[in-house]
């Protein structure tokens, strides 16, 4: 009941500028605000197992970057992130044919590593060239659970 309210508010909210902003960022918002707020009820509702926050975090973020290496996510996340083969430098390299990502170099540790570009790609970095390597995003979500479940409760 708690969750119905919650998403109805927020959708109170975004009724009120829906006509200031164009349709894509009212879209936008309401997967982010209402559909996260569902998302954080389906462990429960549905009794799945739990991950702990810090790897419910690292679970969505390699999603993110599942989603934009194949063409789901939006542009401004997917510019985000680069591949070795894309410098002129590094093309050669053996690195570049593979799935890894370029972690952009940052000056301040606190706040820069937590930046999406550079969090995601350690992310990715860390993960198994067989869970990288899914075919399709239900199947990288199965295996990325696995493997994160074997990390966190081994």
């Amino acid at each position: 009941m708690r969750t119905t309210s919650a998403c109805f508010a927020v959708l109170r909210q975004l009724r009120g500028i829906r006509r200031l902003i164009p349709r894509t960022v009212i879209q936008s918002l309401v997967s982010c605000l209402v559909l996260s707020q569902l998302d954080y009820c389906t462990t429960v509702l549905a009794g799945l197992h739990w991950l702990t926050v810090s790897w419910r975090i690292e679970f969505k973020l390699a999603i993110l970057v599942y989603k934009c290496l194949h063409g789901l996510a939006p542009s401004y996340l997917a510019d985000e992130l680069h591949h070795p083969a894309e410098s002129e430098f590094r093309r050669r390299l053996r690195s570049a044919s593979s799935h890894e990502l370029s972690v952009p170099r940052t000056r301040l540790s606190t706040y820069s590593d937590r930046a999406f570009p550079v969090a995601t790609v350690r992310i990715w970095s860390s993960l198994l060239q067989h869970v990288t390597s899914a075919p399709s995003l239900p199947v990288f979500c199965t295996r990325l659970k696995t493997y994160f479940f074997e990390l966190c409760y081994s």
